[in-house]
């Protein structure tokens, strides 16, 4: 099983990022899947998951409205489209399926 997450980058507030996470060994389409983010000093946070099929997508209360998680079964990827960024998304952030999870991407601002 891999998941490789790309995407993250310097950005400025009110910035836009889309993070991705490509996955392999298992069967994608099949699973839900889930965006987390840690950043320093702080616990792990969830940010969004959706189902197998796109048909329900959660948020944590800190991202709704300016995050969108999606996923494309044909290519067995995972989004994070993240708009109106804050320095508080600063964080490493990862996709996760089961016990696995890729290796992060980091999001941080410029001063």
């Amino acid at each position: 099983v891999q998941l490789v997450e790309s995407g993250g980058g310097l950005v400025q507030p009110g910035g836009s990022l889309r993070l991705s996470c490509a996955t392999s060994g298992f069967a994608f389409s099949r699973y839900a899947m889930t965006w987390y983010r840690q950043a320093p000093g702080k616990e792990r946070e969830l940010v969004a998951d959706i189902t197998s099929t796109s048909g329900t997508r959660d948020y944590a209360d800190s991202v709704k409205g300016r995050i969108t998680i999606s996923r494309d079964n044909t290519k067995n990827t995972v989004y994070l489209q993240m708009n109106s960024l804050k320095r508080e998304d600063t964080a490493v952030h990862y996709c996760q399926w089961s016990d696995f999870r890729g290796q992060g991407t980091q999001v941080t601002f410029s001063s």
